[in-house]
């Protein structure tokens, strides 16, 4: 890829195979190891455009990231918070909310969709039970002790999981979660999501002025997004999982398009990928009410919604981190 005037150039084998205006674009994802010239990558930088390259089986590879944004004194502020247990406990605890409150809401939404079509006992139970999750969490002072709440409420989530899937049964079955690499076509799906809502939540935080790798509930380390993943949390079912799961129902996809590698990894081949890539741009252009602002957004802004009211709790200038908690 090149730059030509304020236009993104394809090209291959020197011959142009199209070209798309700048000002059209919000994200460009790379799959393979083809390149991009540096006068593409600094416009991207220049403008805010997230370029992301991704192995051709979808795994993240590196982001063009441009100048830090935000005044220092924010991010400051946000390392102070970080190492203080009792104020980090607070964010790191509403995080955790989020996700029980979304997943738990998930499943009532397929028991009221598709009463006759589930189990709906048993989805009510583990209903109960993530209720009883959010009660425990709302009054935790502990990380260990969060992280295995949090834990065991994934577990719960995650066992009914097969359940909300209704169609394509025999391609599209869930056995639990697996990853580095997906066994299954579902955990393919599953994970090409989580990473490229990742991506989206990375330039979020940029945007507002906060370190992307300095958590709350994610522990430091080097090379990883840890408060990216903090803010993914409350959103991997209402966005990502609910997005996967439809893709299956409405049979966007089908199992023709996965590849089976040698190591037992699944991968999607191309045309799903651009099936699910499509997809995924319209899903984050549906409009919603925004749970706390109670104002029209698209799916798409969340990300950037959820990183500006993070930034004004640590600003000072609201008392607490309002998790999106989606009804």
């Amino acid at each position: 890829m090149s730059l030509d005037g304020e236009n993104v150039v394809i090209i291959k084998d020197n011959n142009e195979l199209g070209r798309v205006p700048l000002h059209n674009l919000e994200g460009i994802v790379v799959f393979g190891y083809t390149g991009a010239s540096p006068a593409l990558m600094g416009s991207c930088a220049k403008h805010n455009i997230s370029l992301c390259f991704m192995t051709q089986y979808g795994k993240f590879l590196s982001r063009i990231s441009g100048e830090v944004r935000g005044n220092v004194t924010l991010r400051k502020t946000q390392y102070f918070l970080s190492e203080k247990k009792e104020e980090n406990i607070k964010i790191a605890r509403n995080f955790i909310i989020g996700k029980i409150y979304n997943s738990r809401w998930v499943i009532e939404r397929a028991v009221r969709d598709h009463s006759m079509r589930v189990d709906v006992q048993k989805l009510k139970d583990v209903s109960d039970s993530l209720k009883k999750s959010i009660d425990m969490a709302f009054v935790c002072e502990d990380h260990e002790v969060l992280r295995g709440i949090e834990g065991e409420a994934a577990k719960l989530y995650f066992s009914v999981f097969n359940d909300l899937i209704l169609q394509q049964k025999e391609h599209f079955s869930f056995n639990g979660r697996n990853k580095r690499p997906p066994l299954d076509n579902v955990n393919a799906l599953l994970s090409f999501a989580y990473t490229l809502l990742t991506n989206n939540i990375v330039s979020a935080l940029e945007t507002v002025g906060l370190d992307p790798y300095v958590g709350f509930m994610h522990t430091d380390r080097p090379g990883r997004v840890s408060l990216a993943l903090d803010l993914l949390e409350e959103l991997r079912s209402v966005f990502a999982d609910r997005f996967v799961i439809s893709l299956i129902n409405k049979k966007m996809i089908s199992s023709d398009g996965f590849i089976k590698k040698e190591n037992g990894a699944i991968i999607m081949e191309d045309d799903t990928k651009k099936i699910f890539l499509s997809a995924f741009q319209e899903k984050k252009q549906e409009k919603i009410t925004h749970p706390f602002l109670e104002e029209k957004i698209e799916w798409g802004m969340v990300p950037y919604v959820q990183s500006l009211l993070l930034a004004r709790f640590i600003r000072g200038d609201i008392e607490e981190y309002p998790p999106f908690l989606w009804k």
